[in-house]
């Protein structure tokens, strides 16, 4: 008998051992039930495959699944404290306090809770202010829980005030800012804080950020409720609530938004026997 022949006899005996199930649906069933609750098996054949997503064709830009909030040109997904922000050659751009009326944040009309959020962004330029005065916005999801917005180039502030942080908690890792003047993006995942019936927390909000591609949050516990010079904390509230942009007096100009509600899934979950 030829090698060749050997080689392709043996190839056949291993197909017909292999159960008929196992060759129409790769995967295993003689494998270990992975820990979790979920009864898979390691490499279950019948566990259920990703979604197809369609990424966009450009970084940065939406994917299939995404709900888009802002595009260039509508505003059909956003209410406001006051008015509507002014849009201009497909940017969005917050209103001067004078022309608005005080203090005017957008909101989305829909509510979110975990999430994961794209947006660009660009300071003024030239600057004419300094610190929390200079190119200052935010993003608060659920209304409460803020990321900062703020021109970070040369424009020293305090520590856990400037962009990428999470404001008076936790400064950002590094600090990664463009120029004013240059559009900025943020990647966001953030994972709502949970409650039981009676109120109590029980688990935090979380944040990952990235600011211009660099990690700036990693799954950061969030202490509460945004608050200025006192300490956040958190008071019981829905599931789902809107995301909102800040309105600092600053003319801070936006594009591209969008966000992906996430699956319970999704949520980081402990290993079994590992909760204190």
């Amino acid at each position: 008998m030829s090698r060749r022949t050997s080689v392709l006899l043996a190839g056949l005996a291993v197909l017909a051992a292999t159960p008929a199930a196992a060759q129409d649906k790769p995967g295993f069933k003689d494998t270990p039930i992975l820990p979790g609750g979920g009864n898979w098996h390691v490499h279950d054949s019948d566990r259920p495959y990703p979604t197809v997503v369609t990424p966009a064709a450009q970084p940065g830009g939406a994917p299939s699944d995404a709900i888009i909030l802002f595009d260039g040109r509508s505003l059909d997904a956003w209410t406001a404290q006051r008015k509507l922000w002014p849009v201009a050659n497909g940017v969005l751009t917050v209103p001067t306090r004078a022309s608005s009326g005080g203090e005017n944040a957008l909101i989305t009309k829909q509510n979110f809770g975990d999430v994961q959020l794209h947006l660009e962004f660009r300071s003024p330029n030239p600057p004419t202010k300094s610190s929390q005065d200079r190119g200052n916005s935010g993003i608060w999801f659920m209304q409460r829980y803020e990321i900062q917005i703020l021109d970070g180039y040369q424009n020293p502030t305090y520590a856990d005030g400037t962009v990428g942080g999470v404001y008076g908690w936790k400064p950002p890792l590094v600090n990664p800012s463009r120029k004013p003047g240059e559009w900025q993006s943020y990647d966001i995942v953030f994972e709502r804080p949970r409650f039981a019936a009676d109120g109590k927390l029980l688990r935090p909000a979380y944040i990952t950020a990235f600011l211009n591609g660099v990690l700036v949050q990693n799954h950061q516990a969030m202490l509460g409720t945004t608050n200025w010079r006192h300490i956040a904390e958190y008071t019981a509230h829905a599931d789902a609530l809107p995301i909102q942009l800040q309105d600092h007096d600053s003319p801070v100009s936006f594009r591209n938004i969008w966000v992906r509600p996430l699956p319970e899934t999704a949520i980081a979950q402990d290993l079994p026997g590992d909760r204190k």
